[in-house]
């Protein structure tokens, strides 16, 4: 059967295609490879620094790991829906960079570094605010001032995480994800060694690891501005030339980021609700959920690498007009992201008797029933991976088409109306929690792993649906 992919005398094969001898269009896994592993050892060095904070983290106390539990998703969100327009430079950039438009594909770097620049007095507000923010949930005391102070400096200085996410957004739009890897790399050596000085010589305590971040961050950023503004760059990109701001491109590049960083701000905003809850339930729950959460992040982090992966050959497909291809392409990634976070995950929680202790060394009390604790909830994460592998396949693959409005659309009731319900349902006994009208059955941590497991089988079935329907085909940027 002759495949409609294939353009007969297309000047050069689209993105991660091969041409058979009979002129069929395959995938070709290589090239997918080629590109998906620099990312996915990306997101797996990501994951040394989050384990490395959690490290450090866990030596102060278990209440401190707690804390930390409780806020850090949070901050995901707040970088998320600031820095949105940031969140939008790789789709850019890889359409751009597919239609051989390349000084937009730089110009499109600098707008989303200012808008990070206005977005900063935000950013300084929000973690100013910790006491505000913090006071519906009804934290133990102890618990509510470890985390508001990590939260204050980590909150006001992600705006320099949202710039450092935009430049390698630009280097994974145009297939250079191993210049991502580099940076990436050096930032997490430096956030260590600055871990060690903040939180223990210069006596800082969880503060010093939210300073560290942003230390290292600042020596990232500066890196990828430097590669950004090399004589390649300057030649081909024009990235010397094209830092002025537009007001048009602004507000154009608002558009297309809000809602695609709104959307993984939803599932966030849900899931750190959540963590919320099992810390409002006792110490150990809050602990050990996150414990589990920093060690399932080896599975999700590098699929998300997996799917990013997605984002530029879908991008790049639709920017040289083969939206077909995209679809084949993508389908591609997703099964990929898929496969891999459902092995990985069922790899890591039978790893859990050796992994878990690791994480929870302060040698306090509540350390050997959190380790207890976090074998159960391994195995819950675990069965819920292949849908995550859906869920990051799917949405970033849509993010690289465009696609951000309906997407986001879908999340948010996804994330508010099945996860929170039924993790509160399910944790708290009856008088517990912040609410009572709702069924409480008190099944404890577990029961709120539970309601994960349910949340992220749905989440992941609706993107894939979505993807699948070929809407963003219609899509124009």
């Amino acid at each position: 059967m002759n495949s409609p992919l294939h353009t007969p005398g297309a000047a050069a094969p689209l993105p991660a295609q091969r041409i058979d001898a009979a002129g069929h269009a395959h995938v070709d896994n290589r090239a997918v490879l080629a590109l998906a592993l620099p990312l996915m050892a990306n997101s797996a060095v990501q994951i040394v620094l989050n384990l490395t904070d959690m490290w450090f983290i866990g030596r102060i106390s278990t209440r401190a790991l707690a804390a930390v539990g409780a806020v850090q998703w949070l901050v995901v969100v707040a970088v998320l829906v600031l820095g949105g327009a940031g969140t939008a430079v790789q789709t850019l950039v890889a359409q751009s960079y597919g239609a051989r438009r390349y000084r937009r594909a730089a110009q499109a770097t600098w707008t989303a570094l200012w808008a990070t620049l206005c977005a900063l007095p935000l950013f300084v507000l929000v973690g100013a605010g910790r006491h505000l923010l913090f006071a519906p949930f009804g934290l133990d005391a102890e618990v509510e001032r470890l985390a508001g102070a990590f939260w204050f400096p980590r909150v006001g200085g992600a705006a320099t995480g949202a710039a450092v996410w935009a430049m390698l957004g630009f280097f994974n739009g145009t297939g250079h994800p191993r210049l991502t890897l580099l940076i990436t790399a050096l930032t997490t050596l430096a956030n260590a060694l600055l871990n060690q000085l903040f939180i223990f010589r210069l006596g800082w305590g969880i503060a010093g690891s939210a300073w560290a971040t942003n230390a290292a961050q600042v020596l990232g950023l500066t890196l990828a501005l430097a590669i950004f503004l090399r004589p390649h760059y300057r030649r081909r990109y024009g990235s010397h030339l094209t830092w002025r701001p537009h007001g048009r491109r602004l507000l154009e590049q608002l558009k297309l980021g809000v809602p695609m960083g709104l959307s993984p701000a939803a599932d966030l905003l849900g899931y750190a609700i959540f963590q919320m809850m099992q810390t409002r339930f006792g110490t150990v729950g809050g602990a050990a959920t996150q414990i589990v959460t920093i060690l399932t992040s080896i599975a999700y982090m590098p699929g998300f690498g997996l799917g990013c992966a997605g984002t530029t050959l879908v991008g790049q497909s639709i920017g040289a007009g083969a939206r077909n291809w995209a679809f084949t392409v993508g389908n591609r990634v997703i099964l990929l992201a898929a496969l891999y976070m459902g092995a990985i995950g069922v790899v890591i929680a039978l790893a859990g008797p050796w992994l878990l202790p690791l994480f929870a060394g302060a040698g306090d009390a509540d350390s050997a029933a959190a380790v207890a604790l976090g074998m159960h909830l391994l195995w819950l994460a675990a069965g819920y991976q292949f849908f995550d592998g859906l869920n990051l396949g799917s949405s970033l693959c849509l993010r690289g088409a465009g696609d951000v409005r309906v997407p986001a659309a879908l999340v948010l009731p996804v994330s508010m109306l099945i996860l929170l319900p039924l993790a509160h349902a399910f944790t708290f006994p009856p008088g517990q929690g912040w609410v009572h009208f709702l069924p409480q059955f008190g099944w404890g941590t577990v029961g709120g792993w539970v309601a994960v497991l349910i949340y992220v089988m749905v989440l992941g079935s609706t993107l894939y649906l979505r993807w699948r329907s070929r809407a963003w085909q219609a899509i124009r940027i």
